[in-house]
């Protein structure tokens, strides 16, 4: 495994030729609705650096959409996988089953917040887990109906693009989509506190005026599952004001609502907890895991009490590949390095430095309208300059830029105007330090 240099680095101008050919052999193999937020091609990465075909070394803001938490090629992981490939690669779970699936059950049993015995079942993808936790809740609930919320993203297979929020790109043109999914308005304490400032602070108000909006579409007698981000994703890493969360699972336990937190993106440490959930102090009935659990290899998970995830009738959960042996290997090493290396505190330090640099770019920037998020997911909301109105042109702008300067950047938000950083955990200080000055420098000039 060769180690990549912790520099930034431009050699071409991005894209570079061999990008743009390989952009060439892509637009005659690959099909056009997939879409790359950067139009260069990586052959290796590691600690805060990607390098493409061209040489160029960019700085990683991305993770892979907080995948590589814990780094692209971390050494665990890497011994962990080239073991078990060498043992086998795939029996399937529901053929032969393999000790390492249950280990990583185990683990995450233990892991996931709540003290009382739980069980996982073992999947591909984020949308497969959130998928299967609404399953699992009606099965258990005998009721059909669930409740996602505003802003919200839980995936692109037919059910969670029912769930999320967004037309374009992920719902336009590919329903009907799966019936009985309703929807709720979100704390979202920037917006909200235009309106009105008690609001923007006061999670349980926010959250009754949820709960209304849920008894009058739906009724808790028809509603098997409240799905739910604990900061919001694609949404524009929205964090709900303190009390918004355990109000609605409150609500739910006092309803027969299975309450599932879809922790796809905030979990294994990304936030400056192990789970997101952690940091009101709430323990959901179900919870989802997929993106940072395996280092970079596909795997997911529903983890929750044993009484709601035993529910099911045996042969009524699985799939060819769930738990496939060489992604649960990476999962248990990837959950070593977290616990060994202490990858929550630094995803605390990490949102630190970045929370001093923006919030001193917004003091001298009105078109930085909010900063927030937590641990190493945080964002910044752009705005026209004067007001409040979303600028998804300035942002598409900057990250059109921070690309070209060699920082990979992604854009999020219903109105298409956020900035988001997931940093893997183990850039350095100064690798950050300097995507964040580019950053400012850009904004500067635009």
């Amino acid at each position: 495994m060769t180690a990549v240099e912790q520099s930034r680095r431009l050699v071409t101008e991005i894209p570079g030729p061999a990008s743009l050919e390989l952009t060439k052999r892509r637009a005659a193999a690959v099909a056009r609705g997939v879409r790359s937020t950067m139009p260069v091609y990586a052959v290796r990465a590691g600690g805060g650096i990607v390098e493409d075909v061209d040489g160029n070394r960019l700085i990683d803001l991305s993770s892979g959409i907080a995948v590589t938490t814990i780094g692209n090629a971390s050494p665990r992981v890497v011994d962990a996988v080239r073991t078990q490939v060498a043992d086998f690669t795939h029996t399937c779970f529901m053929v032969t089953p393999y000790e390492n699936y249950i280990a990583v059950a185990e683990q995450l049993n233990r892991l996931t917040p709540g003290s009382g015995e739980k069980r996982s079942v073992l999947f591909n993808s984020g949308a497969e887990a959130v998928e299967n936790a609404i399953k699992i809740a009606r099965v258990y609930t005998r009721k059909p109906a669930v409740v996602a919320f505003d802003h919200a993203y839980h995936g692109r297979t037919n059910l969670a693009m029912a769930l999320t929020a967004q037309s374009m790109p992920y719902k336009s043109g590919f329903g009907p989509f799966a019936p009985e999914i309703y929807r709720a308005p979100l704390s979202y304490p920037y917006r909200d506190g235009l309106i009105d400032k008690e609001l923007a602070t006061d999670g349980e108000r926010a959250a009754a005026r949820a709960i209304r909006v849920i008894g009058r579409q739906v009724g808790a007698d028809n509603l098997a599952a409240l799905v739910i981000e604990p900061i919001q994703g694609e949404g524009g890493f929205i964090v709900p004001a303190d009390g918004f969360l355990p109000t609605l699972l409150e609500w739910c336990r006092q309803n027969n609502v299975v309450f599932v937190a879809d922790e796809v993106q905030t979990g294994f440490a990304r936030t400056g907890a192990l789970f997101a959930c952690e940091h009101e102090g709430i323990e959901p009935d179900l919870i989802c895991t997929a993106k940072g659990i395996a280092g970079g290899l596909p795997l997911s998970a529903v983890t929750g009490r044993a009484e709601i995830m035993n529910a099911s009738h045996p042969g009524g959960l699985g799939g060819t590949f769930g738990g496939n042996p060489v992604a649960c290997a990476a999962a248990l090493a990837a959950i070593t390095t977290i616990e060994s290396d202490g990858m929550v505190e630094r995803a605390r330090q990490i949102g630190q430095l970045m929370t001093d640099r923006l919030s001193r770019l917004q003091a001298d920037d009105d078109r930085i309208g909010d900063v927030r998020g937590r641990g190493a997911m945080i964002a910044a909301e752009l705005v026209k300059s004067g007001t409040a109105d979303p600028d998804p042109q300035l942002t598409g702008k900057l990250a059109t830029a921070a690309h070209a300067a060699g920082v990979i950047v992604l854009t999020a938000g219903t109105f298409g105007n956020v900035l988001r950083f997931l940093p893997p955990l183990t850039i350095s200080d100064e690798l950050l330090s300097e995507a964040l000055e580019v950053l400012a420098g850009l904004l500067a000039e635009l």
